[in-house]
């Protein structure tokens, strides 16, 4: 089967990775792909937001089954044009893709289909939002958003009026984030922990992934700014089968049977990153496609063939599918270029990949590199994942900072302290 995978992240990388160990595969493109990808498929120089070009990639090198890693061509209708020309893609259309594109829609579908999530109010007018926030209408902390796609980084948890007035005008008045700036969530900020519970889905049946946790502050102990994601565990622990039935019962059937409602039938796949509160969970997001870095740890923990399953997605038939996870823990550390997620150089040579690559049981994931004349070299802020598996925890944190001891940039940076906070959840001394 000849398959295409769109984007050039981190993300995308583990997607060819695991596609690529599949004896369905005949030929695969990643367009445009990274330093990694090159060395597993043919990198095509496509931007992943040049739709029409890829669709006729598509259709020239007969491609079979598409695979779109990002949100942006998600929520630009990817999904419609690839199907007008009768070609598979994995990912809902653009109706569909709402429910990542506008925080707003977002948060009136859950409120219309009684799916659990925070408080909240949206603005357009920001002389409005300020006066609100003013007013003590919300309770500090709160949390601000940027309607539309801001690549994670159009979230605000504000302590203070302050923080507030200031996120406001980033948003709202100075546009930082452009068009996804036109409107504003402010909502009830929720006490617990975070986790992301993605699902397979044919916009009928479900098939729950692995559940995995994401660390996207910049610094050690969750300090800092948020950022796209610097680093990811996953567990069994994190969500017991008791509370995994709680999530697809109360969030993943009500979303897909309300999509359904509503003539927006969701295929592909499906994310809800959930606050575990003292009453449960709450949805906080909905994301359109697999998450990043959270997919480098679930797919290292996937068992079975990825193609096959991904197939039966978009042919609308999952609940064919047999779908097999690893025992054990994956864990996943981004090494980041120094100033990221600010301003940040580019075109530093990347050293060490053959050596950490020689320990068993990891895999380093191409996030932002490209290849120049057989050197790799730094392009993107988040520039590699070190990914580990093992059968404990504590053992694939161990493994996976061995491997990151081994490699060198300039102005390399990254947590120590990813996975730590599960080791208590692993050893049953702590629930979500």
């Amino acid at each position: 089967m000849n398959v295409l995978v769109i984007g050039s992240g981190g993300r995308e990388h583990a997607i060819a990775w695991k596609l690529h160990r599949s004896p369905l595969l005949k030929k695969l493109y990643c367009a445009p792909g990274n330093g990694g990808t090159a060395c597993l498929a043919e990198n095509v120089p496509i931007s992943s937001a040049d739709i029409p070009a890829l669709l006729e990639f598509a259709v020239s090198h007969k491609v079979e089954l598409t695979v779109a890693g990002p949100e942006a061509p998600l929520v630009a209708g990817i999904g419609d044009y690839f199907r007008s020309r009768g070609l598979l893609l994995v990912g809902p259309n653009q109706k569909a893709a709402a429910l990542e594109g506008s925080k707003a829609f977002a948060k009136d579908f859950m409120r219309r289909h009684g799916i659990p999530t925070a408080a909240y109010e949206v603005f357009e007018d920001p002389d409005l939002a300020e006066k609100a926030l003013a007013s003590g209408t919300f309770e500090f902390p709160v949390v601000l958003k940027a309607d539309g796609l801001a690549a994670g980084k159009g979230v605000y948890i504000c302590n203070d009026l302050k923080n507030a007035l200031s996120a406001l005008n980033e948003v709202m008045r100075q546009r930082r984030f452009g068009e996804s700036g036109r409107r504003l969530v402010i909502e009830e900020y929720l006490k617990g922990e975070e986790i992301s519970f993605m699902v397979f889905t044919d916009g009928e049946h479900a098939i729950p992934m692995v559940p995995s946790q994401d660390h996207k502050a910049i610094y050690d102990n969750d300090k800092g700014p948020n950022t796209g994601g610097m680093g990811a565990y996953s567990i069994d622990a994190l969500v017991p089968p008791s509370l995994q039935e709680r999530i697809m019962k109360e969030v993943i059937v009500p979303a897909l049977q309300g999509m359904s409602l509503e003539g927006r039938t969701y295929q592909g796949i499906l994310y809800a990153g959930l606050m575990m509160t003292a009453h449960g969970p709450r949805v906080l997001e909905f994301n359109a496609r697999f998450g990043d870095p959270e997919t480098q740890v679930v797919l290292t923990r996937l068992q079975s063939d990825l193609l096959p399953i991904l197939q039966a997605m978009a042919l609308g038939n999952i609940q064919s599918s047999t779908v097999e996870w690893k025992p054990g823990a994956g864990v996943c550390v981004v090494l980041a270029a120094e100033g990221y997620p600010g301003s940040y150089e580019s075109g530093k040579e990347i050293s060490g990949l053959e050596m950490a690559a020689e320990l068993t049981d990891t895999v380093l994931f191409h996030a932002g590199t490209t290849l120049s004349d057989s050197k790799i070299l730094t392009s993107g802020g988040r520039v590699l994942g070190v990914c580990a598996h093992s059968g404990s925890l504590e053992a694939a944190i161990m493994k996976a900072y061995d491997a990151v001891n081994r490699i060198h940039f300039e102005g390399m940076y990254y947590r120590k302290d990813i996975g730590l906070k599960g080791l208590p959840k692993e050893r049953g001394e702590q629930r979500l």
